[in-house]
């Protein structure tokens, strides 16, 4: 009988035949049960981190399990060569979710931000006849849209720039919750202004309230289409349905992603209205796996759930509780705590030497999360958590943030 590699080997292995890529925790996961997650040797995690929301309804949910075995069982993985009922329904569905009108289903987020790019330009060149090769879309700074070329190049991270050149043109960098900054930046070849409702990878940072409304205003005014990257903040993270919905306005194209495939499969998409994605015919975009049936029957439990069980509002109560918590504790370490719903940061002053060694304390204490921006601690449990379990999560960082 083979014996199982211990966690010391496995990480041994990894770092021999797997890019370096990540910074990654010292622990070897093996598998995962709602916000739990579970290493070789058995021992017990809690999960403050869910992949990056994508597991806002943790690890393994029973329902979401039992629509994939009864689809896998089906035979039916259908690509989007041939029409099938799953993508239909997940179409019609997402739309009426989000009060838009079409979606073009893609796999990973960053897919979806190159849909959403390429859309734009589509619509620009098309429909309003600009001058092909001119088209500019402005972003923020210290956004995080993904790894690809024309994602690092819209990008202010150094690190993530400066060994992968030359760089995808088109992009203009404003300040974030500047509202003036970007109707200054605005010329005749600006079609778009692409933002996240709350920066994630940028440290967790929170815009004024009146932030999307008024960028909404002036995309309007200035007649350029608002592209809104909901990849991390939607589908309940927030502690709302959408960042957007919140804010009382519609984007032009909506980017999600992440935990609407469930924890368990990638899938994304973009959606949009009508009079923009009607300009596409066959041929101008297509993706293997986008939209395959398998992912879009996950996806539409992944709603019905959101939906059904309220974890939006849950989001927004429970998110509540941990920032009034986070404050009260009394550490020479932390500068500002800021969030929205259960998306979370502990900003740490620079003698605490960054928010690294506190994940890895954290990790000896049973709870798992990751640093954002080197100094932010960031806090993203999965949204079914309780309020008990959510309690002992704080306890422990309270525990590291003071010993």
């Amino acid at each position: 009988m083979k014996q199982k590699l211990s966690s010391a080997e496995i990480i041994t292995m990894y770092n021999q035949f797997i890019a370096n890529t990540y910074d990654t925790l010292p622990v070897n996961l093996t598998r995962g049960k709602g916000i739990y997650v579970y290493d070789a040797e058995g021992n017990q995690y809690l999960d403050f981190w869910a992949a990056y929301s994508a597991l806002n309804l943790g690890h393994g949910h029973p329902q979401i399990l039992d629509t994939a075995k009864r689809h896998l069982d089906s035979g039916a993985l259908l690509t989007r060569a041939c029409y099938n009922d799953q993508l239909a329904l997940l179409g019609k569905e997402l739309t009426t979710l989000t009060g838009l009108d079409m979606m073009l289903p893609k796999n990973s987020g960053v897919e979806a931000f190159e849909a959403a790019v390429k859309t734009a330009r589509m619509y620009a060149y098309r429909k309003k006849e600009m001058k092909r090769n001119t088209a500019e879309i402005i972003v923020c700074t210290d956004n995080f849209h993904g790894r690809t070329l024309a994602a690092i190049s819209c990008s202010s991270e150094p690190q993530y720039r400066d060994d992968f050149g030359p760089h995808t043109p088109g992009f203009k960098l404003i300040p974030y919750n500047d509202p003036h900054a970007l109707e200054n930046a605005i010329n005749k070849n600006t079609i778009a202004f692409l933002v996240e409702p709350v920066q994630g990878e940028g440290g967790i940072i929170v815009p004024s309230n009146d932030y999307l409304k008024t960028i909404r205003e002036i995309c309007d005014r200035e007649n350029i289409l608002l592209l809104l990257d909901e990849i991390q903040t939607g589908l309940g993270r927030t502690g709302g349905l959408f960042c957007f919905k919140e804010a009382g306005i519609i984007p032009d194209i909506l980017i999600v992603g992440k935990s609407l495939g469930g924890g368990i499969v990638p899938i994304s998409a973009i959606v949009g209205s009508r009079k923009i994605l009607q300009y596409y015919k066959p041929g101008d975009d297509g993706s293997t796996f986008g939209g395959y049936s398998f992912a879009c029957a996950v996806a539409r439990k992944a709603l019905k759930i959101v939906q059904k069980q309220e974890i939006p509002k849950r989001a927004h109560e429970l998110g509540i509780y941990a920032i009034e918590q986070l404050r009260q504790i009394k550490s020479p370490y932390i500068k500002v705590i800021r969030g929205k719903g259960l998306m979370i940061g502990i900003e740490l002053k620079p003698e605490a030497g960054g928010a690294r060694r506190f994940c890895e304390a954290l990790l000896k204490e049973g709870v798992i999360c990751k640093e954002a921006h080197h100094h932010v601690l960031r806090l993203s449990p999965p949204l079914i958590i309780s309020k008990e379990q959510l309690s002992t999560g704080l306890e422990k960082i309270e525990k590291v943030l003071t010993t």
